[in-house]
């Protein structure tokens, strides 16, 4: 079987195939569905949209938020969020949607239920902790 070049579609993933395998083993993105809850209406749930965030964290650029859509442009979307999910629809509607939520869920709250999640799920075992958000 061949192909010619106009059915070849390259798009790089880089390290963000890891952060993302690690982001999905942690289940991070059912977690945040459930704290920030999605409207069914919504192309992309919350979920999706704090592993682009993080995913965008980790991508070494510095960047502002309303070159977030940007960052994805040949990046395999599809394959590190979900089929469907194309660079564009990663805007600042529903960055700055998820925003809000984030913040009237309470900051405090999900910095400590990530973490703990993440223990549960790797079977780490504590006798104590502490969070240090500084």
């Amino acid at each position: 079987m061949s192909f010619s070049e106009s059915e070849i579609k390259v798009q790089d993933i880089e390290h963000l195939g890891i952060v993302a395998g690690i982001i999905d083993q942690m289940s991070l993105v059912d977690l945040f569905n459930q704290l920030l809850r999605t409207h069914p209406q919504e192309r992309i749930s919350a979920g999706q949209v704090v592993k682009a965030m993080i995913l965008n964290g980790l991508g070494f650029i510095s960047a502002p938020l309303y070159l977030f859509e940007k960052f994805f442009s040949g990046i395999a979307t599809e394959y590190l969020l979900r089929e469907g999910i194309q660079p564009e629809h990663l805007n600042d509607e529903p960055l700055g949607r998820v925003l809000d939520k984030l913040y009237d869920a309470g900051l405090t709250e999900i910095f400590i239920r990530v973490p703990l999640s993440a223990a549960d799920r790797f079977g780490v075992k504590m006798d104590s902790f502490h969070f240090d958000s500084s």
